[in-house]
């Protein structure tokens, strides 16, 4: 091998191993605080999510109660008293929501979903008979979310028809 070659190869691994040394302090910093400014941004996202996961278990426990007791009236031509009574499998209580039968009457019954915590948002259903054109009774059933997410139930016992839900 020529001198020459040889001089340009150690020279070359010399200035390798120089560049080979790790980060710098500040290319740390940086990194940490980029790291930072994403958790900030994804960490309340994040919570939110979960909130709403919490919440779809309420509008699917009332909905649920909702159709039990369309197929409750269907069959004994009355509303159920009792959650238990629709035989759906569903619990009164879980670790987010209370789940409750107000407000049954000959025509109509109300389910509520009420949040233990005020974070979460309350869910209603109602469920009521209705007359079609040729005279036939029908049962028609709602679902209301209060969109204010401050752990009040909708008030849907004002609702007789397939009107929008309260605000």
């Amino acid at each position: 091998m020529k001198s020459e070659l040889k001089a340009k190869f150690i020279q070359h691994l010399i200035s390798k191993k120089n560049s080979n040394q790790g980060f710098t302090l500040i290319e740390l910093l940086v990194v940490i605080i980029i790291i930072g400014i994403l958790a900030a941004i994804a960490l309340p996202s994040f919570l939110n999510q979960a909130n709403k996961a919490r919440q779809s278990e309420a509008s699917t426990y009332v909905g649920s109660i909702n159709r039990g007791q369309q197929a409750y009236f269907l069959e004994k031509s009355t509303f159920a008293e009792e959650i238990t009574d629709l035989e759906l499998g569903i619990t009164e209580s879980t670790e987010f929501y209370d789940y409750a039968l107000d407000g049954v009457s000959d025509t109509s019954a109300t389910a509520t979903g009420t949040p233990k915590r005020d974070t979460l948002k309350g869910v209603a259903g109602r469920v009521f008979t209705q007359l079609d054109g040729a005279g036939n009774s029908t049962t028609v059933a709602v679902l209301c979310v209060n969109p204010l997410g401050d752990g009040g139930v909708p008030d849907v016992a004002a609702i007789e028809s397939n009107e929008d839900c309260p605000e």
